[in-house]
């Protein structure tokens, strides 16, 4: 089990224990806390400031420069999923106007942006994005606004959490309501300079 307390005293309170766990934020705002084991401790306590520090201003999924093709072929143990990451490419390349870039271990992202938040954790991050994992294509598509949720109501089988949509083939898709909905995530990007998930 993993718990975070904020006490009155805006202390931060982690206590980590037993098997390894993880935290796992939408990419384009949070780093990644790596994976924690060891038996379970009391009194592991530090402040907000600190844990901003070591935690989230070291973002990892950053511009690495790994080809993609390469990455797909390597990465991708299923035809239909390469075939469906090649065609996700061609679609977002021309609705984005951008070259695809690898982005951490396994992102390709198009486009980028540069966010700061008040916290001064500061970097860059694509405009739109995907992964093909193996459970299913993760799209870093959505922005939450009105012509959005619409063409979300036509786009198709899918599973969606609050930065991120999840599909298991394009096919299970409608294209034209994703291309609305990559749309709509570059205006609101390009006039926000943050995810709408960044917004209460």
């Amino acid at each position: 089990m993993a718990g975070l307390v904020l006490n009155s005293s805006s202390v931060l309170q982690l206590n980590f224990c037993a098997k390894t766990e993880h935290f796992c934020f939408d990419f384009r705002h949070f780093a990644k806390l790596q994976p924690v084991s060891g038996h379970c401790k009391n009194d592991h306590t530090i402040t907000s400031d600190n844990y901003l520090n070591k935690n989230m201003a070291k973002t990892k999924t950053t511009y690495t420069g790994q080809d993609v093709t390469d990455f797909i072929n390597t990465y991708v143990d299923n035809e239909q999923k390469k075939a469906d990451s090649f065609q996700l490419i061609e679609l977002m390349q021309e609705w984005s106007d951008s070259e695809p870039k690898m982005w951490g271990p396994s992102i390709i992202g198009l486009g980028n942006y540069h966010y700061k938040y008040a916290s001064g954790h500061e970097g860059d991050a694509p405009v739109l994005g995907f992964s093909p994992r193996k459970p299913a294509l993760t799209l870093y598509v959505y922005s939450d606004t009105e012509k959005s949720k619409l063409a979300l109501a036509d786009l198709g089988k899918f599973k969606i959490t609050k930065g991120c949509i999840y599909v298991k083939k394009l096919s299970d898709i409608k294209i034209s309501a994703l291309k609305e909905i990559c749309i709509e995530s570059i205006k609101y990007i390009s006039e926000h300079h943050e995810c709408s998930c960044r917004v209460k």
